[in-house]
């Protein structure tokens, strides 16, 4: 039978819509979705143990069963799907319904609670009174509108982690560390947390913790209702706290030594798990140009400097004056936090030097200065800590950057910005680990430039913004700040050009004479390479 061709593009007809099962999976997930709305508008459920897991149940399957009717049956390897011809996935109407929606249910989390049901006084009502059941059995207290959130979150990453590794099912790397984000999520930041607070009154008294969460990401965890929850738990509240300042100065430098910011933002971090399963399908949509670049370096070193202010005024705020009582004073602490920022620049600037770029080193000194000249201020003031009341700093920061930009921005605007999107401009944890890899951890993305066809897949998936095409075209290693390590672009690329690396660090960053072609011995960096 013959059949005119009216589409003259060589790579042929845009994807075809979805299919039966994908239609049928679309309709009981959002069956469940459409549950937990009723629910929302203060539909009252008599069984809300039943409806309840009819509603989480049917977002689950619906989510697998719609994955195995995409990638079930196909062959497994490179797959670009047609993301750039699908409203979803192009910034077309349906990604705009779907980032308006999870935004405005941000909103109403982060700011109105009350508008899904919680109540501070008698018993909680509509959506958050649905999840009563549950939480009372993992923990033994009433739902809040975060422990909704923390099941939806949870349910989100395993069901979409699902989908994620059928889709990357030909690459070992990206299973791994998806079921690490799924274990991570569901044991450290749901289950434990819960588990340790229904064991309060029987013999203990343990704060809440996420033990995945390092400050700055916890911005909350040094405040003083959280100090003297530690300490109130005795030897187990010490040691959460020990755990914590451990993780910030010892854990964290160890493990990006040894394998890059990939050990925590793509195999721990609940953000990252979120970004990488729920957020795959809008990974291209991430900002390639140079401006971009300059705004993300920018904005995210000035959010982390925004959390060190904040930390050091509310930590002071606490602290008492009098030596004879306390080992630890405000003016002890103010000079301990100087010496160490002024140490730990002086070290950078004098062994890393050479690897810094001008406007790195510029704005290193530059954020360097204004926190020294604010506690210098202060001495010689005696007004406020950094200018602004301390608590004034927090709440700031907490509406900002905890609200606003990581869940509003971050995670709303998925459809439209892309998955990282907080990950790359807003996460205070990504810039310090950030920072270490680029210094001195062992990891890079090494790149066979021979072998390179420029298809551009590599670049096209970076989900933070970087150009890695241009990096496999010149044979150079790929050590950037902002790398995650999500492994991508390896994943994706058709010729195996890139592969993740823990290696030696000499010769970690390509000379750029070799790149160009000045006048360099070649046959003596071959040697140096081999060595």
């Amino acid at each position: 039978m013959s059949r005119i061709e009216h589409n003259m593009s060589l790579t042929g007809d845009a994807p075809a819509a979805i299919n039966l099962q994908q239609k049928l999976a679309t309709f009981l997930g959002m069956a469940g979705l459409f549950i937990l709305v009723l629910a929302a508008f203060n539909l009252n459920f008599p069984n809300k143990i039943l409806w309840l897991s009819i509603s989480l149940i049917s977002i689950f399957v619906g989510i697998v069963w719609f994955a195995k009717a995409a990638y079930a049956g196909t062959h497994p390897g490179i797959k670009n799907d047609g993301v750039w011809f699908k409203s979803m996935s192009s910034r077309g109407y349906l990604a705009w319904i779907a980032g308006i929606s999870l935004t405005g249910f941000y909103i109403l989390l982060y700011f109105y609670p009350e508008y899904i049901g919680l109540r501070a006084e008698g018993d909680n009502v509509g959506l958050v009174a649905l999840f009563d059941p549950l939480s009372k059995l993992l923990s033994g207290n009433p739902a809040s509108q975060w422990f909704v959130y923390g099941t939806l979150y949870t349910i989100a990453i395993a069901a979409f982690g699902i989908k994620f590794m059928w889709k990357y099912r030909h690459n070992r790397y990206e299973k791994l560390r998806t079921v690490s984000v799924m274990f991570f999520q569901t044991a450290f930041a749901f289950l434990i947390p819960e588990f340790m607070a229904r064991l309060n009154g029987k013999g203990f008294s343990l704060p809440y913790y996420d033990l995945k969460n390092i400050w700055p990401l916890n911005y909350y965890n040094f405040e003083q209702y959280r100090v003297d929850d530690f300490i109130s738990a005795g030897n187990i509240g010490l040691a959460l706290l020990l755990f914590g300042i451990a993780s910030i100065f010892i854990i964290t430098p160890i493990l990006t030594y040894k394998y890059g910011k990939r050990w925590y933002c793509s195999w721990v971090c609940g953000c990252g798990g979120l970004a990488e399963t729920a957020g795959d399908p809008y990974r291209h949509l991430s900002d390639k140009s140079l401006f971009a670049w300059k705004v993300e370096r920018w904005v995210v070193h000035s959010v982390l400097v925004f959390v060190v202010v904040m930390t050091t005024a509310v930590i002071y705020s606490y602290l008492g004056d009098d030596s004879s009582k306390y080992w630890l004073t405000r003016d002890t602490f103010l000079i301990c936090v100087g010496v160490f920022l002024t140490l730990l620049f002086a070290a950078i600037w004098y062994f890393k030097r050479e690897e810094l770029e001008k406007d790195a080193r510029y704005g290193a000194i530059g954020y360097l200065v204004i926190v020294l000249s604010l506690i210098g201020f202060h001495y010689m003031s005696g007004q406020n800590l950094f200018l602004f009341n301390a608590e004034t700093l927090r709440q700031s920061y907490g509406f900002l950057v905890g609200a606003i930009f990581s869940g509003v921005i971050g995670t709303g605007f998925y459809p439209i910005f892309g998955n990282r999107v907080w990950c790359r401009f807003g996460c205070p944890m990504a810039a310090i680990l950030g920072m270490q890899q680029r210094l001195f951890s062992k990891f890079r993305i090494t790149t066979n430039g021979g072998q390179c066809i420029s298809c551009g897949n590599c670049s096209t998936y970076c989900e933070m913004g970087i150009d890695v095409r241009a990096y496999a075209q010149k044979g150079q290693n790929i050590v950037r700040s902002s790398c995650v390590g999500c492994g991508i672009c390896s994943a994706v690329c058709p010729r195996g050009v890139l592969k993740l690396e823990n290696g030696s660090q000499n010769n970690r960053i390509n000379s750029d004479e070799a790149v160009l072609g000045d006048n360099v011995d070649l046959l003596d960096l071959i040697n140096q390479k081999s060595k």
